[in-house]
């Protein structure tokens, strides 16, 4: 290690001049569901587990953008609760001088297990993927029969008070119209933000097409019809998301319309697969393999360089509106949602 690995103030600015501060580190591309809009029901190949990115050379990785002016990470999947002793993992990011928050996004089948220890390792927010509360929907959409682990483990997280818990919904058409409401009556009920995705092409078998894709205008009008909602100043210079307070003050919606009003001008994101490829976009076509330097006995400032240089490059936007545009070869569940 070198004098990088300790935080010093820097910046990682990108050549539209948006400022990275936030990484996230996917820890396994395997999952327990099959969700229509990111795997295949089966035949999935995982990626070997010597292939994986070690806890040390994560936390080596966090350490470094640290030192470059990343403040926020965020570890995904897969499902992450697949990975062994993500606790363990979550005590050595949480250590990282400058890292100022370490959340989670799952599907929370794990969680009524390991919600406890999870927080007590300094996990402070949640972000739970749940797109239906009607059994049959959710069935049919993550090919899996157990909702009711779900909304337990939903359930037990709320309990022991995590600091933030938000409920991420893919919007689908034809799909999603009936179980927009019963999300949102959960939301305001129980305390939780919605927030509704616009369905993305990042699904293995290729099937997105724009028709499928609800819309946030249109997931706006039909809460609407019930509901005033009051827009959040500047939402999308935090995250990615349009956010929306109900006037009676009962909650907070986030829309994300990742196709049809994309935030890329806002992007501060990185993100990282979990065999240790760094991606400047979601969509990125491109990788910096970030495994093949540490293996390598890259020094930290090589790393840094690389993550410096990628950056630089980053894409102004996504071309999902463009003729032009490409879908990644990764699935969803090999890139890190």
């Amino acid at each position: 290690m070198t004098a990088l690995t300790e935080n010093t103030e820097q910046t990682l600015v990108d050549g539209m001049g948006r400022t990275i501060v936030n990484l996230r580190i996917s820890v396994t591309d395997r999952c327990n569901f099959r969700c229509t809009y990111c795997m295949p029901a089966d035949n999935v190949e995982f990626m070997p587990r010597d292939k994986l990115l070690s806890f040390e050379e994560i936390t080596r990785i966090a350490q470094i953008g640290s030192g470059m002016g990343i403040k926020r990470l965020r570890l995904t999947g897969g499902e992450p609760l697949m990975r062994k002793d993500l606790p363990v993992l979550i005590r050595m990011l949480t250590g990282i001088k400058g890292i100022e928050d370490v959340a989670m996004t799952t599907n929370a089948f794990f969680l009524k297990e390991h919600a406890k220890a999870l927080k007590d390792a300094g996990l402070r927010r949640l972000n739970i993927s749940l797109d239906a509360l009607d059994p049959e929907k959710f069935r049919d959409v993550n090919r899996r029969d157990c909702i009711k682990e779900v909304l337990e483990g939903i359930k037990v997280s709320a309990e022991i008070g995590f600091k933030s818990i938000k409920i991420n919904a893919v919007a689908m058409k034809n799909f999603s119209e009936t179980e927009i409401m019963r999300l949102i009556e959960m939301g305001r009920s129980d305390g939780f933000e919605i927030r509704f995705i616009e369905f993305m092409p990042l699904d293995s078998d290729r099937a997105w097409e724009r028709d499928k894709v609800l819309f946030g205008h249109e997931i706006l009008d039909l809460i609407r019809e019930k509901y005033e909602l009051v827009p959040v100043e500047n939402s999308l210079e935090v995250g990615p998301a349009s956010e929306y307070d109900f006037a009676d003050g009962k909650g907070r919606i986030g829309i994300i319309t990742a196709v049809s009003n994309p935030f890329c001008d806002h992007c501060n994101r990185i993100r990282m697969t979990a065999n240790g490829k760094l991606r400047t976009c979601l969509f990125s076509t491109d990788e910096t393999d970030l495994k093949e330097l540490i293996r390598g006995n890259a020094s930290d400032e090589e790393i840094a360089k690389a993550i410096k240089d990628a950056v630089l490059v980053k894409e102004p936007g996504h071309k999902i509106n463009l003729d032009d545009f490409e879908q990644p070869q990764r699935a969803m569940h090999a890139i890190g949602g």
